[in-house]
């Protein structure tokens, strides 16, 4: 079968599970055609991404996170207000993606979390076999620990879910560990994860491993690690500034977004520090290193992430990069069966017989036509 995936670029994430799709549906004899990814001026494709994947990768334009002028939380007025201004860009690129889908003739379409993905779902209604997939989507279930935010995020989290969702045919929500639910069209399945996760021999080095999403978090590192000079960290950020590695000071390294080497580097860490992306937090789970989870502000589906996966045993939660809690964590940690690599061991077999099982009646529509966009042709002929 061909497919074609739909991927929202923010964070490496998304990009990092369309891989390691790619690779299982290339083991199982099917292609993946094209690669249509979500960007903003404000970042690149990373390289790694690029060269890893087989198929042709386009660009398009998509609804993004704005952050405060320190680079440390979502802004969310201005992400409205930007995201609203950008509406009539936004068309066009459904377009394109109708135009690709066009022509590549995919039987599968796969949106791994991409608010255009939903759109084009929703709008143009393909004669495709439709799939959405994201950790995002187990708040479906009745045992997912929300977060004690406002009334608002919340709402906000589960209308982006709701949204990217749209008019799929099956949903599937990865998770740390197994869930029994009774619903419909929602498929529990473990994390996707690089083959190269698996060949990797984890050892237990003197330095610590970060990664931050937003530079701004970069300066409460460097501030922490100034007092304590005796603790070596190794830190990944997408901030060409400084070139692929930059040391403002000995025991302190800022690496440029490398997949080869972070995983180097995670393999051998005695603990991993980040922001709480769903990923990253299973890579580290899978080699057996704890894990500081620090949600960036605002953002309401890491501060979910962080709790579900102190609940799975990954490690601890902050507010803030202030690392001592977690050197006494480390100290004290009880090492215990890595359950978590029993889980992820089921992936292929799961996620396969998800993809691969037959949908009748692709043609049907979910909407006759779309109000107040004039010209977007919905057409399926």
């Amino acid at each position: 079968m061909k497919v074609l995936f739909i991927v929202q670029g923010e964070g490496r994430g998304h990009m990092t599970q369309a891989l390691a799709m790619e690779q299982m549906l290339h083991r199982a004899g099917h292609e993946v055609v094209a690669i249509a990814i979500g960007t903003c001026k404000r970042r690149e494709v990373p390289g790694y991404f690029t060269s890893k994947t087989s198929a042709v990768v386009h660009n398009i334009q998509s609804p993004n996170f704005y952050y405060d002028k320190n680079s440390r939380s979502i802004n969310l007025w201005k992400t409205a207000i930007y995201n609203l201004i950008a509406l009539p860009k936004y068309v066009h690129e459904l377009r394109k993606i109708h135009r690709l889908v066009k022509e590549t003739q995919p039987q599968i379409v796969i949106n791994f979390y991409d608010l255009m993905g939903g759109a084009y779902f929703a709008l143009f209604n393909p004669r495709v076999k439709r799939i959405s997939i994201a950790h995002q989507y187990l708040a479906r279930h009745p045992h997912f620990p929300f977060a004690l935010h406002s009334f608002m995020q919340k709402q906000l989290f589960r209308l982006t879910n709701f949204a990217t969702g749209l008019n799929s045919h099956s949903t599937i929500a990865l998770s740390f560990r197994d869930y029994a639910f009774p619903k419909k069209k929602l498929t529990i399945a473990p994390p996707l994860m690089r083959r190269e996760i698996f060949d990797l021999t984890p050892e237990t080095g003197d330095y610590l491993l970060a990664y931050v999403v937003n530079k701004g978090y970069a300066q409460d590192l460097m501030q922490w690690h100034d007092k304590n000079k005796k603790i070596k960290i190794h830190c990944f950020w997408d901030n060409k500034n400084h070139g692929e590695e930059w040391s403002p000071r000995p025991g302190l390294t800022f690496h440029y977004i490398n997949d080869q080497k972070f995983l180097k580097l995670m393999a051998g860490c005695m603990g991993y520090v980040s922001t709480a992306g769903f990923e990253s937090i299973c890579e580290a789970m899978y080699l057996d290193k704890p894990v500081m989870m620090v949600p960036v502000a605002q953002q309401y589906e890491q501060a979910c992430n962080a709790l579900d996966a102190v609940q799975a045993g990954a490690g601890i939660s902050s507010d803030r990069f202030e690392l001592g809690p977690f050197l006494n964590y480390l100290s004290t940690r009880k090492n215990e069966h890595n359950r978590f690599k029993d889980w992820v061991h089921l992936y292929e077999t799961i996620l396969l017989k998800e993809v691969e099982s037959f949908v009748p009646n692709t043609r049907r529509r979910a909407f006759k036509y779309w109000p107040g966009l004039p010209g977007l042709s919905i057409s399926n002929r």
